[in-house]
């Protein structure tokens, strides 16, 4: 099929515009392309700090968690006045009023020279576990009286009283008749009073 002279010259216009529709096209399909790649690179580097703000969440939400847990366990111990200096006079006072109260016939005791045992890394400074050893003869009329003396010394909440080791012995005599008692058993015992020195605490 052949065309005119005129035919070509009138089919010119409507070509030339075809191609540049065809270029405009073309041109938009690789703007679109590239807005959509762009769109996916932000896309990305969006997640990705989400994710990444998320993970920080979850390490503050976690760190939060565990100084609450520290704190409740910091405060328990200052409630039990376990934390600071050995409480010698407070000690002494807890022992003769459970000897008052429990009617104990003869209790006698000696607590040595305070000693570390643990220093445990911390921040800013570490803390120091201490043990006064202390060591207590009571004479008794029944074992449990030897329990019950032990309770009462945990129950005082001034140290934390570690029983490393006790003795009991029969002493031979009777139990005793009328208004006069002998005790049956004498109970040694040796005992760790645990106080924690907090560092960072004493600045």
């Amino acid at each position: 099929m052949t065309f005119s002279r005129e035919e070509l010259r009138q089919l010119a216009i409507p070509a030339l515009i075809a191609l540049a529709l065809l270029g405009g096209g073309a041109a938009l399909i690789r703007m679109a392309d590239q807005a959509v790649r762009v769109a996916q690179r932000d896309l990305g580097a969006a997640q990705s700090l989400r994710q990444q703000n998320a993970d920080k969440l979850a390490r503050i939400a976690e760190e939060e968690r565990e100084v609450k847990q520290k704190l409740d366990v910091y405060a328990r111990l200052k409630n039990l006045n376990i934390l600071g200096e050995e409480r010698r006079l407070e000690w002494a006072d807890t022992i003769a009023r459970i000897r008052t109260q429990r009617e104990l016939l003869d209790l006698r005791y000696r607590v040595e020279r305070q000693r570390l045992i643990a220093s445990v890394p911390g921040k800013p400074a570490n803390v120091d576990f201490y043990a006064s050893p202390m060591r207590v003869e009571l004479a008794l009329l029944h074992e449990e009286d030897l329990v019950r003396f032990l309770a009462d010394l945990r129950a005082s909440g001034n140290a934390y009283y570690a029983v490393r080791r006790c003795v009991l012995t029969r002493t031979g005599q009777a139990a005793g008749s009328g208004a006069v008692m002998a005790p049956r058993l004498n109970g040694q015992c040796e005992i760790d009073l645990i106080t924690i020195m907090d560092r960072a605490a004493k600045r």
